[in-house]
């Protein structure tokens, strides 16, 4: 599970292992396997590294 923020400052967990595309449109926009959209402040290379260092969490143990 990951931490973000929506466009209007509200932050929210999203489970990274139901992430299927990230894009910077310019907005940075998530889809996820269930086809629901979110749209969020952080950049893609955030959105990637915080995903990284969830699984690492995970995969380290």
């Amino acid at each position: 599970m990951i931490t973000l923020t929506k466009l209007n400052k509200q932050e929210f967990i999203l489970n990274a292992d139901l992430i299927e595309t990230i894009e910077e449109t310019p907005d940075t926009t998530i889809r996820l396997t269930n086809g629901k959209l979110y749209i969020v402040l952080e950049s893609v290379n955030e959105v990637v590294s915080k995903a990284m260092k969830y699984y690492r969490q995970i995969y380290s143990r």
